[in-house]
C-alpha cells in the first residue's frame, strides 16, 4: 500500500529505513500519474541530501562476470564500513515488459549484508537497459545514506552511454579467450571508460587475460582519454577468488581525488543533472504527442500514405508537427 503523503517517505528514507527506502523507489519507478507527482516533491526535497557518494558505473560483454564482479566489490567495501547500494538494471521483455530481476539471488552473499542494498529495477522501453528513473533512484539512496553506489548495465552497447552520464567513474569488464579478443566492442565505449578490467584472471586463464590486457592497453593508447586529469589503466582480476579487486577500488578513489582537484567531478556532475533534465523532457515530449487525441486520429492515415508512397516522410512529420504548434497558438 502506498501512503499518500510525500513527508513519511521523505522521513523514512532520511532515517534509512529500508522498508520505506524501497516504497521510495518503487513509487518512483510507478508510470501512475498521482505517483508520478508525489515522487517529483520526494525526490526535489531530498535533493539537498544526496550528490556526496561515489558513482561507479560497470558494464560488460554478457558472461563477463558483472554480478560476481560487483558482489566481490560490494562485499569489500562493506568490510572497509562503507554503505553499498547497487542498482542491477534487468532486460525486459519487448512483449511484456517484464524483468528477470535476478541480481539477488546472482548476488547471494552481499544481498544479506546490511550495508549493502541490492534493487534490480526493469529496463522498461529506454535504449540500452538503463532504467529510466534510476538517477532519481540514485539521489533517493545517497539521501539515506549510501556513500557508494553501483549501477550494473545490461551489456556493452552504444546506449552504455547513458550509463556514464550519470556516475563519476565509467568501468569496462572484459574476458579473454573469446576468439576476437576485442571482442567486437565498439570504439565509442572505449573513449568513455574510466578503466578496463580483464576478469577471471584465475586458474589456468591467467596468460590469456594478461594477453588480453595488454591487447586494451595498445588499443586505449590510440584513444583521447574523457578526462584530461586522467588516462584509464587496463588491469587484470579474479572476481571469483577476490583477487585485485581492492587494486581497483584504489583506483575509483585515485580519479575521484584528482577529478576533485581541477573541479572535474563537480562540472561533471552538474553537466549531467542539465543533460538528464534534456533526457527527460524529450521523453515527455514523445509521450504527450503520442497520446494527443488530435494526434492519434491523424496518424494512422498519414502513415499509411508515407507507407503507399503517397506522401513524403519528411512533409507527414512536418503536418503532424506543425499541427500540435497551430493547436497551442490558439
Amino acid at each position: 500500500m502506498i501512503s499518500d503523503d510525500p513527508q513519511s517517505y521523505i522521513q523514512g528514507v532520511l532515517a534509512r529505513d529500508r522498508r520505506v527506502l524501497a516504497k521510495t523507489i518503487t513509487l518512483i519507478e510507478s508510470s501512475l500519474p498521482a505517483h508520478q507527482e508525489m515522487a517529483r516533491i520526494i525526490i526535489d526535497r531530498l535533493v539537498p541530501y544526496a550528490g556526496k557518494a561515489v558513482r561507479l558505473g560497470i558494464t560488460g560483454v554478457p558472461g563477463v562476470g558483472k554480478s560476481t564482479f560487483i558482489e566481490s566489490l560490494g562485499t569489500i567495501l562493506v568490510r572497509k564500513g562503507h554503505q553499498v547500494a547497487v542498482l542491477a538494471v534487468d532486460p525486459s521483455s519487448k512483449r511484456s515488459g517484464g524483468s528477470v530481476l535476478a541480481d539477488k539471488t546472482r548476488m547471494e552473499k552481499l544481498a544479506v549484508e546490511k550495508s549493502a542494498f541490492i534493487r534490480p529495477s526493469p529496463s522498461g522501453d529506454i535504449l540500452g537497459g538503463v532504467a529510466r528513473k534510476t538517477q532519481e533512484t540514485m539521489m533517493v539512496c545517497e539521501a539515506a545514506g549510501f556513500d557508494v553506489m553501483i549501477v550494473e548495465t545490461v551489456g556493452v552497447g552504444q546506449s552504455e552511454t547513458a550509463v556514464a552520464s550519470m556516475v563519476d567513474f565509467f568501468l569496462v569488464l572484459m574476458i579473454a579467450g573469446a576468439g576476437d579478443e576485442l571482442q567486437g566492442i565498439k570504439k565509442g565505449i572505449l573513449e568513455l571508460a574510466d578503466a578496463v578490467v580483464v576478469n577471471k584472471a584465475d586458474g589456468d586463464n591467467i596468460e590469456k587475460t594478461e594477453f588480453t590486457r595488454k591487447q586494451y592497453d595498445s588499443a586505449l593508447r590510440f584513444l583521447a582519454p574523457s578526462s584530461p586529469s586522467w588516462t584509464p589503466p587496463v588491469m587484470t582480476c579474479s572476481a571469483l577468488e577476490m583477487v585485485g579487486i581492492e587494486k581497483i577500488w584504489e583506483i575509483v578513489l585515485d580519479h575521484r581525488k584528482k577529478l576533485l582537484a581541477t573541479g572535474e567531478l563537480e562540472a561533471n556532475r552538474k553537466r549531467q543533472a542539465v543533460d538528464w533534465m534534456w533526457s527527460l523532457i524529450k521523453e515527455g515530449l514523445k509521450k504527450r504527442f503520442y497520446q494527443n487525441p488530435d494526434v492519434k486520429k491523424m496518424l494512422p492515415k498519414i502513415a499509411k500514405e508515407v507507407e503507399n508512397g503517397t506522401t513524403a516522410s519528411a512533409l507527414a512529420a512536418s503536418r503532424l508537427l506543425f499541427f500540435l504548434d497551430k493547436m497551442h497558438s490558439v
